[in-house]
């Protein structure tokens, strides 16, 4: 099912995040177009404390790695025992883990997972998580750029926000998501406000023309312009 099918499809999605810090997700996932789509039930987000599944007294998460190499690593076990508590109240569609050498995020990505139902995410910590969990518990590895973070919190926050936009009636034009940057390879035309004139600065006279064919003309050799200029390898991937 591609994205313009999707619009017009009401359907609602649970996603579950598996965290150490809870704390890091509680403002990006309570405001804005999230917090509507929530408030509409369109979708469900539920963080999991992974400490609440830890080892012992102190709920241990964490173990020096096999091998003497610094930095601790996220056990299997509490990781193991959240994920099949999940599965056995209902089927997810992916159990997705935030990773620096995961496939880099994009557009294509956010529109594929927005037609899920069920989704999973593992945030990943310390210096790493335990690789049996990415050889039998994940199903799709998912990086935000080449860089290192201090957890994947932000990067679960983004990808949260990235594919919950583009449900159906999350966003006030439904129709609008087709026109983002990246949609169809292309980065967006500029887009301007009143007033027409400000110090002297004008918005091109096209935009103030009325003519529909136009205006759709402009802002498509724009897009393409932009792109060339910013982001040529899209249109390499076309």
């Amino acid at each position: 099912m591609n994205l313009r099918s999707k619009l017009s499809i009401f359907a609602e999605m649970r996603i579950d995040i598996l965290t150490v810090v809870p704390e890091l997700l509680e403002s990006p996932l309570n405001h804005s177009i999230v917090q509507r789509a929530k408030d509409k039930g369109l979708v469900e987000i539920h963080i999991h404390n992974l400490r609440d599944y830890g080892k012992g007294r102190y709920k241990q998460v964490d173990d020096y790695s096999f091998g003497g190499d610094a930095g601790m690593v996220m056990m299997i076990e509490p990781i193991y025992t959240l994920i099949e508590e999940l599965k056995s109240q209902r089927e997810y569609d992916e159990v997705i883990y935030t990773s620096p050498d995961g496939e880099i995020l994009n557009q294509g990505i956010s529109n594929q997972l927005s037609c899920k139902e069920n989704i999973i995410i593992l945030c990943g910590h310390y210096k790493g998580v335990d690789h049996r969990v990415r050889e039998h518990l994940i199903t799709k590895e998912i990086s935000v750029g080449d860089y290192v973070l201090s957890g994947g919190e932000i990067p679960a926050a983004i990808i949260c926000d990235s594919i919950i936009r583009l449900i159906p009636g999350a966003i006030g034009d439904e129709t609008s998501a087709l026109s983002d940057s990246f949609q169809d390879n292309l980065l967006a035309p500029p887009v301007y406000t009143r007033p027409a004139e400000f110090n002297g600065w004008k918005v091109p006279e096209v935009l103030l023309s009325g003519n529909p064919k136009l205006i759709k003309k402009w802002q498509e050799e724009e897009s393409l312009k932009r792109t060339k200029e910013l982001r040529p390898h899209l249109l390499e991937e076309e």
